[in-house]
């Protein structure tokens, strides 16, 4: 079973308070760039993989979507979700993605935010979703870059000159990385770049865009905080089609 920190409510607190947990979608820098790997999602069914709050879920059913099925480990994520949502087309449920189970060819397009670094086992996962989609169906999703990840000791650090330097040790090194966010021992699980993409490709899927997120001038202006950003990457952003 994941790792359950959401539901602690030391986590679950300073979560709430993160600019992408009060203003949602518009809150998530990454998302001008996400939403640009969207296909068109009048009249079909979707699946959000770590739904949490059900923004996007909701999203989905403002842009068309016919029904939409969230699905989340957390209990409070679930409880914040339903309770932001009147809309009888979204549907949220508790789910563990490490053991999840899909009915075959049911959906028209999975969507994933930040939550497949939580996964340790991305090949099950994977064919889960592969699986419970319907043919030319897409599957978008974000999750924490691998050289982002890969530090045993993340954080910025300088050198004699000054200059921001982001280590990067045990790249080649995949599993489990233990660190402090929000509360401490927080389990992520990384892999290298080539591990994800190969993983979706033995699945059957077709990758269609591989992007190594930046935040854009503009975004830098507005937030001057976004160009340390510039410096390393923070999130992968995958679409890949069945």
């Amino acid at each position: 079973m994941s790792q359950n920190i959401y539901d602690q409510s030391e986590f679950f607190t300073a979560y709430s308070r993160l600019p992408r947990s009060v203003h949602g979608l518009a809150g998530a820098p990454e998302w001008p760039a996400i939403q640009a790997l969207l296909p068109e999602l009048t009249g079909k069914k979707v699946v959000d993989l770590g739904c949490g709050f059900g923004w996007f879920c909701r999203w989905a059913r403002e842009h068309g979507a016919a029904r939409v099925l969230g699905l989340d480990l957390s209990e409070n994520m679930i409880a914040r979700a339903k309770a932001t949502t009147q809309d009888p087309g979204i549907a949220y449920e508790i789910a563990d993605l490490e053991q999840l189970e899909l009915p075959e060819g049911t959906f028209d397009f999975a969507y994933s935010s930040l939550a497949i670094h939580y996964i340790q086992d991305l090949g099950r996962l994977v064919r889960t979703v592969y699986r419970g989609l319907t043919p030319g169906s897409h599957f978008v999703f974000t999750t924490e870059h691998p050289i982002f990840m890969a530090p045993t000791r993340p954080g910025w650090s300088a050198d004699d000159e000054g200059r921001r330097i982001w280590p990067l040790d045990q790249y080649l090194v995949e599993g489990p990385r233990t660190t402090d966010w929000l509360t401490r021992g927080v389990i992520k699980h990384h892999r290298t770049l080539g591990t994800t993409l190969n993983t979706l490709i033995r699945a059957g899927f077709t990758v269609r865009h591989v992007e190594e997120w930046q935040p854009s001038p503009e975004q830098i202006t507005r937030h001057p905080e976004l160009a340390e950003e510039l410096d390393r990457p923070m999130f992968l952003l995958v679409a890949a089609q069945r």
